[in-house]
């Protein structure tokens, strides 16, 4: 009799024991616990950080980005149940995030230039002290690119990719980055969609053709860092750069109070690059389907 009340506890344990597995297995769980986990330690480190000198700063920036990683990975490979090949833990991952960072620097500079030569901004050097400048943009973009990285194209691209497929998952991700910067300073609804085209769009494309978070991270750490360091409103948080920025041209091209996102020429620059990078993702195979990811 005791043996069959041992063997019968322990099937209804060992059934507990998969719906807790399954519960935290499913898409939309592992994401939201993922995304907790790192907005708490981002919030925690972003504590931390206030007072410290630039060195400081940055060593804390660099510990925190590394236990953010730490988190993703946890989250992937103890909630999610799947291997974690995006995260390229060898040096491919030093090479993909210089690589992304160089398609970054040429974003914005292509994007500046072209504003520049159609007389919508005019710079001027504004900085006494440089380092005083430079290291607090570069930590602060360093974080905010880890996070919104890891959250957005991470853990809510895959998620939604596990459920309906690559396109729905760029599609909606793309979407929830344009809404998540409608509460910025000097948002419009015009801001919110230039976003969701230059940023979800080029983000969740790029993510695609390469299959790994370090181009991504690369790609948006130094398209806002040197945004910053221009002078010019990161998605209309001012940003006292090395310049002092004059505004001359209309909203369309400027972009306004909001910053070079809402400029019709990124927008349009993100796109040309967007596009073909779909294409590659495409003949690389990374597009999923519905009915492929089901098999």
């Amino acid at each position: 009799m005791r043996e069959t009340n041992t063997t019968g506890n322990e099937v209804l344990n060992s059934k507990g024991k998969s719906k807790f597995v399954a519960f935290f297995r499913f898409p939309l769980i592992w994401m939201l616990v993922g995304a907790l986990g790192i907005i708490l330690a981002n919030v925690t480190f972003s504590l931390l950080s206030k007072d410290l000198n630039a060195l400081g700063s940055i060593i804390l920036t660099l510990v925190g980005s590394s236990i953010l990683i730490g988190i993703y990975w946890l989250t992937m490979k103890f909630l999610a149940r799947r291997p974690v090949p995006e995260l390229l833990f060898q040096r491919h991952a030093v090479s993909e995030f210089i690589w992304g960072a160089v398609v970054g620097l040429i974003f914005i500079i292509v994007s500046t230039a072209l504003i520049v030569l159609l007389d919508g901004y005019s710079f001027k050097w504004s900085a006494e002290n440089a380092s005083s400048v430079v290291w607090p943009i570069i930590t602060t973009q360093l974080g905010a690119a880890f996070v919104e990285e890891l959250i957005f194209r991470g853990l809510a691209f895959q998620a939604i990719e596990k459920m309906g497929g690559s396109w729905i998952a760029l599609t909606l991700t793309s979407l929830f980055f344009g809404i998540a910067h409608l509460g910025n300073p000097g948002a419009t609804v015009w801001g919110a969609l230039s976003i969701i085209i230059e940023a979800g769009v080029l983000l969740g494309a790029a993510f695609l053709w390469r299959r790994n978070v370090w181009f991504i991270i690369g790609l948006h750490f130094f398209w806002n860092t040197i945004e910053g360091l221009l002078g010019i409103p990161v998605s209309g948080h001012p940003s006292p750069g090395l310049f002092t920025v004059e505004v001359t041209g209309p909203a369309l091209l400027t972009g306004g109070k909001f910053g070079l996102e809402a400029s019709i020429i990124p927008v349009i620059i993100s796109l040309l690059i967007a596009i073909p990078m779909l294409i590659f993702a495409r003949r690389k195979g990374h597009l999923i389907s519905l009915r492929q990811d089901r098999k």
